[in-house]
């Protein structure tokens, strides 16, 4: 009697488990779809943005000279930014190998919150540092970029985070982009780290120069990485087929 109930049972389970890896098929396409976005726009904001200034008076005079240039790049920091948190939200709730270990998981978790984070930082560089340089009141600008600065480490924890998914990726049986392409993501993320580091906590001024470069070869990876996942099919808790 509990033989033939069990086959009916395993029969409806079937279906079942092909809408839910259908559903997280689409949440994860449509994540691949905005992570590629954001990192193709992240690649123009460093483009446009550039190394930082080790001096504050020389960084607002840069801003001043070119107050649109620094005013797009952070626009589209934002959007960029919107996109890495609209990201995360999607690959934590697809249910995917992406998130089968608990340091992946919290990892695209530090996606969402690290990208809504330092979303405020550019919405200030954007509107408030632009204006103070601008009209050259020194103090004020001196106080909004201390704020947009602190507010932007949340990306650097973005970076780090990005570093525990490729790595991941690196250690997969079946990566989404070539393990090497993975290990240099994994790289980059560090290296990014590490460059806002030095450049703004220990005042290095080779940090910033290594914390664009590295970012911008970061988000080469997570572009690639996000276009795979469109194209890739990612079954629940499976594996990339």
């Amino acid at each position: 009697m509990s033989m033939r109930m069990a086959i009916p049972e395993a029969r409806q389970a079937s279906p079942l488990r092909e809408v839910v890896s259908a559903r997280a098929d689409t949440a994860i396409r449509t994540a691949g779809g905005w992570l590629a976005a954001a990192s193709l726009l992240m690649i123009a904001v460093f483009a446009l943005h550039g190394p930082l200034a080790p001096d504050l008076v020389e960084q607002m005079t840069r801003i001043s000279t070119a107050p649109d240039k620094w005013r797009v790049a952070h626009w589209l920091a934002a959007a960029s930014l919107s996109f890495y948190a609209m990201t995360g939200l999607l690959v934590l709730s697809a249910g995917s190998r992406l998130t089968i270990s608990g340091a992946t998981r919290s990892a695209w978790a530090v996606v969402s919150i690290g990208a809504l984070w330092t979303l405020t930082t550019a919405l200030a560089e954007a509107t408030a540092v632009t204006a103070a340089a601008i009209e050259g009141r020194r103090e004020a600008f001196e106080a909004w970029w201390a704020f947009a600065e602190g507010k932007a480490t949340g990306f650097a924890f973005v970076a780090l985070a990005v570093a525990v998914i490729a790595w991941h990726e690196f250690r997969s049986s079946d990566p989404a982009t070539p393990r090497w392409a993975a290990g240099i993501g994994a790289v980059g993320g560090v290296a990014s780290f590490a460059g806002w580091a030095l450049g703004m906590w220990l005042g290095v001024a080779a940090g910033s120069l290594l914390w664009v470069v590295a970012s911008m070869i970061m988000s080469a990876w997570t572009l690639w990485f996000g276009l795979e996942l469109v194209r890739r099919r990612v079954g629940h808790a499976g594996t990339v087929a």
